[in-house]
């Protein structure tokens, strides 16, 4: 089966002012950016868009903002973290109708439920909604752990087209192979695995400390699309400190921070999330600019 989508989705901050209320031209600048240096979708109001903290309103307006400037370029796509399965299909129809082209389904993070009931809520929101979509598997900070198995036993639901496996564990890629051969587009979620998940054969990547410096993010992936692989090592060798940023509890400050140096956003969060400080302001700038000094030039 051919992929659905494949390439570079990056998933995109939201941007916000210093009193936490919605940047929208921001958020729309920085889409422009990303557009340009050639991903080939954008995915909004996933973990690092802070789902979570955004009211109901504000989620609506953000994809109706990324649809308006995305127009026909490249497919928008919504994160969906809804608490119930109700709720999660009420918002997929609404952001269809905004014009989305696709959502990325999380598990509900408010519940941990067993093999039995994740397949029941992926199903549900399958047959109530008639966006395709791309299932995030992220059992580490999500708790809910998709397996081969369990991805297999959903093959059926022609709604899925996509996986976004960010389990931290590469063995898992050709496990995926094993169990569902080509039926998903297979993307990889854990930016310092990019280059091992391409060896072992991925359709795409949703990118998320490249936001900050997309275009050295998009030579990566190209590199790796072509099998130019010494090139695609030190180029990775580089990018790696940066994309280690986001596999910490605190990436979305730390990734929004890379934006404010790259001059592509501002490191506002919403709370309860707040701006890192301290020591630990001054060792994530220390590793930025350190990037920032030897950064390579890409054509």
């Amino acid at each position: 089966m051919k992929p659905y989508w494949s390439g570079v989705f990056p998933a995109v901050t939201t941007q916000l002012a210093q009193d936490e209320s919605l940047d929208l031209p921001a958020t729309a600048r920085h889409l422009e950016v990303l557009i340009a240096s050639g991903v080939s979708g954008l995915i909004m109001c996933g973990s690092l868009g802070e789902n979570q903290t955004l009211a109901p309103e504000e989620k609506r307006a953000v994809i109706r903002c990324a649809v308006e400037v995305a127009g026909n370029r490249v497919p928008v796509l919504s994160g969906v973290a809804e608490s119930s399965t109700r709720a999660a299909i009420e918002y997929i129809r609404d952001v269809q109708k905004i014009g989305a082209s696709g959502v990325m389904l999380l598990p509900p993070m408010s519940y941990k439920g067993d093999p039995r009931e994740t397949v029941a809520f992926f199903r549900a929101v399958a047959k109530g909604s008639d966006l395709p979509i791309m299932i995030y598997n992220n059992p580490i900070s999500y708790a809910n752990d998709i397996t081969p198995a369990l991805f297999a036993e959903l093959a059926n639901e022609k709604a899925f087209v996509a996986l976004k496996e960010s389990s931290g564990d590469p063995r898992r890629i050709t496990e995926l192979h094993n169990a569902v051969g080509d039926r998903y587009a297979l993307f990889t979620g854990v930016d310092d695995l990019l280059l091992e998940a391409s060896i072992l054969g991925i359709d795409g990547w949703v990118a998320g400390s490249g936001i900050a410096f997309p275009h050295e993010n998009q030579r990566l992936w190209n590199l790796t699309r072509e099998g130019r692989w010494d090139e695609a090592r030190t180029l990775y060798r580089w990018f790696q400190p940066l994309l280690k940023l986001d596999t910490h509890p605190h990436f979305v400050q730390y990734i929004k921070l890379c934006e404010q140096e790259t001059g592509l956003g501002v490191e506002w969060v919403r709370s309860p999330r707040l701006p890192i400080a301290g020591e630990e302001r001054e060792r994530v700038l220390g590793i930025i600019r350190q990037a920032l000094r030897h950064r390579p030039v890409v054509a």
